[in-house]
């Protein structure tokens, strides 16, 4: 037991650049004594005191606003940033080296009594306010952009954003030595990318029409030199906003 502890402040310190000693890390991160109330309620579960372990769940819940399921399955390193907000349900599983930010739902999408939430393999990071919904599996190593809504399988190193999330890339190891990777801004944006290649064909477009009228008089080539800028200006401004994001 107080190996699995001291293998949780380790990664603590790994994962949130912000832990500045074990007395702090111990006494202020809710994540981590989330993670120890669960392991105690989990206990209680697998041992058929299930009133038990749910009452423990509530209390923990209570204390430090993150629900998970007593008969969710964790793995270890596993580790909740901030956590105000988690749902974990019951037939969760959860690899090794997992991360989730605050604000995510690992839920389910039956009413059936039968595995109805996903399983995250080793490595796997949810971005804040994610929802991964149903008898889904997130492949190793992928990452789930924050507040994207996952409902089928995720392939393993791979990037996933969007409503419903989509795959739009793939990812190198994302827990090198420990350390997370947390380069969350360099996430693809594919909304972007769609309009991006939209405006490229209008261009093309514009320039086949451009062909069918090559003697054009001088007032006309002064016009259409006029509105070639003033398209010009158009896609300079789509292209700063692009360039912040949508």
């Amino acid at each position: 037991m107080f190996r699995a502890i001291r293998e949780d402040i380790r990664t603590a310190f790994d994962r949130d650049p912000a832990a500045r000693s074990t007395w702090e890390v111990v006494t202020c991160y809710p994540g981590l004594h989330a993670i120890w109330m669960h392991r105690l309620a989990n206990l209680f579960w697998r041992s058929g005191l299930r009133w038990i372990g749910r009452f423990i769940s509530h209390i923990t819940r209570w204390l430090t606003g993150i629900e998970i399921h007593p008969g969710a399955t964790i793995g270890r390193r596993f580790f909740i940033d901030h956590g105000m907000g988690i749902v974990i349900g019951e037939t969760t599983e959860i690899g090794d080296d997992v991360t989730l930010y605050h604000g995510v739902t690992l839920g389910g999408t039956t009413w059936q009594q039968e595995k109805r939430h996903p399983t995250l393999e080793h490595g796997v990071i949810i971005g804040a306010g994610a929802k991964v919904l149903g008898a889904i599996t997130v492949g190793e190593q992928s990452r789930v952009g924050a507040n994207s809504v996952v409902l089928r399988d995720v392939p393993a190193h791979s990037t996933v954003i969007g409503i419903p999330g989509m795959v739009v890339g793939t990812t190198e190891s994302l827990i090198e030595d420990g350390k997370i990777n947390l380069d969350h801004h360099l996430m693809p944006n594919p909304v972007a990318e769609a309009i991006k290649h939209v405006l490229q064909l209008v261009d093309d477009v514009n320039a086949r029409v451009d062909t069918f009228h090559p003697d054009a008089s001088s007032k006309e080539s002064k016009a259409e030199t006029k509105l070639s800028e003033e398209m010009k200006r158009e896609h300079e401004k789509i292209d700063r906003f692009l360039g912040g994001g949508i």
